[in-house]
């Protein structure tokens, strides 16, 4: 069996996707967060970003749409994703230490329209 190829809207979407977890990436170093991880991948699944500051090691789940007409990025972060982000993020906390961590927090973030409007809802679930 062949690996089947990516289709040009497929690649199209990866990339809005990958620019908008950019866009967030720079939000938050700008806003004195660090950069610990990011498009972390396992068997059960990936965490776009997490990124720390003053003890909290923050998982962010990032959520790109060129509209809303679908909903928007916020609302795609359902119940069933919130437990396998948690699920997630404990495997992470159990293959990494992370120097002077005292909490974890859950974000999400939505960049929404062709200008990449950011809104990250911290501490979401």
């Amino acid at each position: 069996m062949t690996p089947r190829q990516p289709t040009q809207r497929g690649l199209a979407r990866r990339r809005v996707g990958v620019d908008g977890e950019a866009l967030v990436a720079r939000w938050y170093v700008t806003h004195g967060y660090d950069l610990v991880d990011r498009n972390w991948r396992c068997r059960e699944g990936e965490i776009d970003l997490l990124v720390r500051q003053n003890g909290v090691l923050v998982f962010c789940e990032v959520k790109t749409r060129r509209s809303d007409r679908f909903g928007t990025g916020l609302e795609a972060v359902t119940t069933a994703k919130q437990k396998r982000l948690r699920m997630l993020a404990a495997t992470w906390l159990r293959g990494h230490h992370v120097a002077g961590m005292t909490s974890v927090r859950f974000d999400v973030a939505s960049v929404m329209g062709p200008e990449g409007e950011i809104t990250i809802v911290e501490n979401a679930f």
